[in-house]
């Protein structure tokens, strides 16, 4: 990374409005703060610019879907001023930040792309038919104040971003100079709703507006409006899972290398195709050898890959427009299932398989669950590992001192998606046809488990499937991945060659 220069100067954070955010630059260099800038220099960077506008731009592919969104969103509201921050950069350390990921509702509504959204803002204002939409952004950066050059977030140091003109056509909806909004806000009469968390500098300019529980009450209603997903949404999570679906392809591949080094390996390699083919992961990948697979959420990756344990890779490619898979399959790491490794994988097969089975419109959310549950239960019970009757121990919860998680969550924008979704359209809800979510029953027995036999300890299945519900029943969107313990086998078989 290329030294900054340690007199720029963050245009966006000290400007205290639009008129000094266009001095600024020039007038700290005239009070002596930039040393090394000349009058000459700073006259120079002024000109010689070629026009880079771009023309004849087409609409983003999602910018139907978005604009029905808004409409729904709209209609839902009628009168009050809704405000949805895309968020701000985050500092990772010193000065330097993590990678930008606009909010899941900014995102949802515009369809704004990860490289040009930081502190952004959708604003629907109340008109006589509904709403008018703005999307407020920073513009290109400013050659005659010195902006683009002076500015650590100045063009020359994090690229071009798009003209309010092209954003406008892109996204189909008028575009603002997004440093001109924290005065219109504070000047806004009448009812007003904020998605809360992103952005702090618009919240405090709305403090005395706006009340959490109305915040509240939009930030549900955005999450329960993605609990359906639209022909777009379904093609992105699609599109996500085929390339997870390469990505674990590839860790196959590699195998004898992660064994020479460690888990991080395994999660490198299926970053690359994470990256090469999408924006980012969709989560932490998960790695886990031998016993960590015990771990539910073991992102450490740092640990052994040895021939005879098992693997579990619980990863997702996210696309893009933010839409991540999210699969997970236990392979023996040496190719081949020992006899007590197939037992585990093939009760949590038959449990995966009477859960998507339950997948279908019109039943419970938590049918799918409950019949994974039962199915696991019933083995635990078979081993002498937990004593029956099967009723018994599923009325008690013993169960789950194996089983540990529920059977699947909503998939989307985000990998836990509708997260501030109400319980009773959620998990006490009813499936329908465009929901897409996982199934993904588990059996995790600890290597410090001294209730189950020696031979069991440190060994940890989980299948997951990204499964949309269909007018007739489901489609499993990752079954390019063999999940049956013999397929899997003769699957990695051919994959080493």
């Amino acid at each position: 990374m290329a030294e900054e220069l340690s007199d720029s100067v963050d245009l966006a954070a000290t400007a205290a409005g639009p008129e000094t955010a266009e001095e600024e630059p020039i007038k700290q260099r005239k009070n002596g703060l930039y040393p090394g800038v000349s009058d000459e220099l700073a006259e120079n960077m002024k000109s010689g610019w070629a026009d880079t506008e771009l023309r004849g731009l087409e609409p983003i592919p999602q910018a139907t879907q978005t604009a029905a969104r808004r409409a729904a969103l709209s209609a839902h509201f009628p009168g009050e001023r809704l405000v949805i921050p895309a968020g701000n950069l985050k500092t990772r350390s010193n000065d330097t930040e993590y990678a930008f990921r606009a909010s899941v509702e900014y995102a949802y509504l515009t369809g704004g792309r990860p490289d040009e959204s930081a502190d952004g803002v959708l604003v629907l204002e109340p008109v006589a038919d509904g709403h008018k939409a703005t999307i407020y952004l920073l513009p290109r950066s400013d050659r005659e104040n010195g902006e683009f050059w002076l500015s650590g977030q100045g063009e020359l140091w994090v690229g071009r971003r798009h003209s309010l003109t092209e954003a406008e056509k892109l996204y189909g909806i008028p575009a603002a100079d997004v440093r001109e909004l924290t005065d219109k806000l504070r000047e806004a009469t009448g009812p007003v709703r904020v998605v809360r968390g992103y952005d702090a500098g618009i919240e405090a300019a709305l403090t005395d507006k706006v009340t959490a529980e109305r915040d509240e009450e939009l930030r549900v209603f955005l999450s329960e409006a993605r609990l359906v997903k639209d022909d777009f949404e379904i093609g992105e999570l699609q599109k996500a899972v085929d390339s997870t679906v390469r990505g674990f392809e590839d860790v196959v591949k590699v195998l004898d290398k992660a064994e020479a080094t460690s888990e991080r390996y395994i999660e490198g390699t299926f970053f690359l195709r994470a990256r090469v083919e999408g924006n980012d992961v969709g989560y932490g990948s998960i790695c886990a050898a031998g016993p960590h697979a015990c771990t539910l959420h073991w992102v450490r990756n740092d640990g052994p890959v040895r021939s005879g344990d098992l693997l579990l890779l619980d990863a997702g490619v996210e696309t893009h427009t933010y839409y991540t898979a999210d699969v997970t399959r236990t392979l023996p790491i040496n190719g081949r299932y020992s006899e007590i490794q197939k037992k585990i994988y093939d009760a949590v097969y038959e449990a995966q398989e009477a859960g998507i089975a339950a997948v279908k419109p019109g039943a419970k959310y938590r049918d799918f669950h409950d019949a994974a549950q039962r199915v696991l239960t019933e083995r635990l019970v078979e081993w002498g590992l937990v004593k029956g009757p099967v009723e018994r121990v599923l009325e008690l919860g013993l169960q789950r001192r194996w089983t540990l998680h529920g059977t699947g969550h909503m998939l989307g924008m985000d990998v836990h998606d509708c997260s501030a979704a109400r319980t009773e359209t959620y998990v006490e809800g009813v499936l329908e046809p465009g929901m897409v979510l996982t199934v993904e029953p588990g059996l995790y027995f600890q290597a410090d488990d001294l209730t189950v036999p020696e031979e069991y300890r440190g060994i940890g299945v989980r299948i997951e499937d990204d499964i949309l519900v269909t007018e007739d029943g489901n489609r499993n969107l990752s079954a390019g991945l063999p999940r049956r313990s013999d397929e899997v086998e003769s699957w990695m078989a051919a994959l080493k060659g």
